[in-house]
This record gives structure tokens, C-alpha cells and sequence, in this order.
């Protein structure tokens, strides 16, 4: 079995040390990939049966996809792969010869063997890339296609809102990818707890990452400008086992991440500060690890304040900690200075998309 895995763009090797991770749990036979035909954002995993034994014995065949909805932290969608290819010049087609191209292709391919005909489907686009067709004319493409297969083994259905079976097709660059999405509508990068939304939230499965960049080890964490508190939730969810703080200078806030806390039931494991980080050290003598979503754009009413701003927060940070930071923003030349007048030395930096930006996240030490 083959399957696309989506994820942020800049995260995928860490969603692919995730993934072997996961799947060497289950001791089969697997090969991890990052970017499949160079397409950003993408894992391709091809994985081996899987069993389990239940509680009478009995060898069961274990789903992998579910296995890794429901596991993955750094994961936004699990798609069984039905076919994929490149379709060179594809962006400079006029619309009736690239979907004639897309139609032809998904045309030829078995879907029969992934859907039953009297189930239910809908079919999902993305596209993303210079083309002179929409998602949505990749939707009604795709979907006239299949139905067309299926009408050689009985009447398939169309169910838009409430499908058995959710067709994935994306159209990015030149390559185009159907597969079956076993995610549903919904992203994993949405969780259930949050009920309380930041204007500016980060990304559960980014959240996750910079976790892995920091690779914190049972010390005292902290999260300065915590939000609504997506950060420390996840590490709470995760088992840790050290002092987790989340800082925040606006009560409104800081209420929003307790109830999400309260959500996730990890409220209990979390401290939450009401307090400003340009003031650390009146919350804090020391700690181990710090990692926030630096404020920018949206989550700081005027840019010129963020070079101060930024100063002042480092300046308080190089007297209070003692292992690694991991920050993430948009200002590359205002966090870079702060970063080097305060003492700090930038061990790891990488542009990871968030919210339709590239933003720059740096480990420090």
C-alpha cells in the first residue's frame, strides 16, 4: 500500500522520522520518502500488511491509516494513494486541454477496487501552482470521470455532504495525485479541544515540530507568548513529565488557553502566568527550554514596536535560560539581531509555511 501523506511544508523530515517511528512499531515492512516527486508538503510511505491479535486470539489485519490518524502529531491528512503522475506543461494548457489531460488519466485508473459501487462519494481538490483551472474545475473533472468507471459495474452515487468514500485529488505544480482520503473533511492539524481560537493560533502539527527541534528532556519549559496555549497543550498531550508554563500578557487569552486545557484535559499539568516576557524574570529564575510563535502581523497591532519588542524579550531570556529556545516569526532581521546581542548563538534554522507565509524558525542557545 501506498500512501501521500500531507504535512506543513519545512516540517517533512520530521514528519518522516514520525512516520518510521510509528510504523516501525509494527514491525513491517515500510519505505518513508519525503517530497515524491518533489512536491513540498507531501511523505509518500509504502507500507506492508499489518495484524494484530484480539482479545481471543485471533490474527486481525491492522489499518494503517487509521494507525496513523490517530497517532500522528505532525500529520494532516492520510490519503491511499490510487495513482500519480507528472504532467509536464500542464500549467500552460487552456483549460479544456489540462482537464481533458487530468479526465484521460483518472479515466484509466481502477477506482473500482477502492469504492463499492453502492457506497456513497464525493471527490476533494486542491491545486495549488500557475494553472488556468480552478480546484473546483479539478473537482467536477475528477468526479465525472469516476462516475463514469463505476457506471461500468452498476449506479454509483454522489453524496457531497455526507460521502462513504472521500476521493482526494490534487493538482500541484505538474503533478497530479488521486488517492483515497481516509482523514475525512476535517485536518488532524485541527484538533477537538481547541474551543477558544487565538486570531493568530499556531498549527497543532507545527506546534509539534518545534517541540522536536527543541527535543526538551523532562527540564522546566516554557512558552512566553503562549496564546492560547496550542504549544504547551501539545507537549502536556505527550506525556511530559517536566514543569510547563505558559506565559501570556493578555488575560483574554490566557483564559482561552485554560479552557483549551480544560478541553484536552491536561489543565492539571499546565501553570499559566498572566504576565508580560520583556519581564521574564519576575515569572520565572530560570528554565530549561522556551519555545513560542513569536508575535507578528496579526498578533502585534504595529510592526515598528516587534525590533524592541524582540530586544527586550531576549534580553530577559539570556538571564533566565539554561538549554535550548526554538522561536518561529516572519521578522528574520529584527529576531536575528536580538538573537546575536543577547549572546545567543543559532544552533538550526529553517522556513517552515504557516498560514500561507514561510516563516523562519530558529533553535538557539
Amino acid at each position: 500500500m501506498r500512501l501521500i501523506l500531507t504535512t506543513s511544508r519545512g516540517i517533512e523530515d520530521l514528519a518522516c522520522a514520525e512516520i518510521r517511528s510509528l510504523l516501525g512499531e509494527l514491525g513491517v515492512p515500510f519505505r518513508v520518502e519525503e517530497k515524491p516527486l518533489g512536491v513540498e508538503g507531501r511523505v509518500l510511505a509504502e507500507v506492508g500488511e499489518a495484524f494484530y491479535t484480539d482479545e481471543k486470539g485471533r490474527k486481525r489485519e491492522l489499518s494503517v491509516s487509521t494507525y496513523l490518524n490517530e497517532r500522528s502529531r505532525l500529520l494532516h491528512r492520510v490519503i491511499v494513494e490510487i495513482a500519480s503522475d507528472r504532467f509536464g506543461g500542464i500549467g500552460e494548457d487552456e483549460p479544456e486541454g489540462a482537464l481533458g489531460r487530468i479526465e484521460n488519466f483518472v479515466a484509466s485508473l481502477p477506482v473500482e477496487r477502492f469504492v463499492k459501487v453502492s457506497e456513497p462519494f464525493a471527490v476533494r481538490s486542491f491545486r495549488k501552482g500557475e494553472h488556468k483551472i480552478t480546484s473546483v474545475d479539478v473537482a467536477k473533472t475528477v468526479g465525472k470521470a469516476i462516475f463514469e468507471r463505476l457506471e461500468r459495474f452498476g449506479r454509483p452515487r454522489v453524496n457531497l455532504d455526507h460521502p462513504a468514500v472521500i476521493f482526494r485529488a490534487e493538482l500541484i505544480g505538474e503533478v497530479f495525485f488521486l488517492g483515497i482520503d481516509t482523514t475525512g473533511n476535517s485536518s488532524l492539524h485541527k484538533r477537538p479541544w481547541r474551543v477558544y481560537d487565538h486570531p493568530a493560533h499556531l498549527k497543532a502539527s507545527i506546534a509539534n515540530a518545534l517541540i522536536e527541534l527543541a527535543n526538551p528532556d523532562g527540564g522546566s519549559f516554557i512558552d512566553p507568548f503562549c496564546g492560547s496555549g496550542t504549544i504547551p497543550i501539545e507537549l502536556a498531550l505527550r506525556g511530559y513529565a517536566g514543569r510547563i508554563i505558559c506565559l501570556e500578557k493578555f488575560r483574554k487569552h490566557l483564559h482561552g488557553a485554560k479552557m483549551n486545557a480544560l478541553s484536552a484535559g491536561v489543565h492539571g499539568k499546565i501553570e499559566f502566568i498572566l504576565g508580560d516576557a520583556t519581564r521574564l524574570r519576575e515569572h520565572v529564575d530560570r528554565v530549561d527550554f522556551a519555545v513560542s510563535n513569536l508575535p507578528y502581523g496579526l498578533k502585534i497591532g504595529r510592526k515598528s514596536m516587534i525590533p524592541k519588542l524582540y530586544m527586550d524579550f531576549f534580553s530577559e531570556l539570556a538571564k533566565v535560560l539554561e538549554k535550548r529556545g526554538v522561536f518561529i516569526t516572519t521578522e528574520k532581521r529584527a529576531i536575528e539581531r536580538a538573537i546575536g546581542e543577547n549572546g545567543f548563538k543559532i544552533l538550526h534554522h529553517r522556513l517552515i509555511g504557516h498560514g500561507g507565509l514561510m516563516v523562519h524558525a530558529y533553535v538557539i542557545e
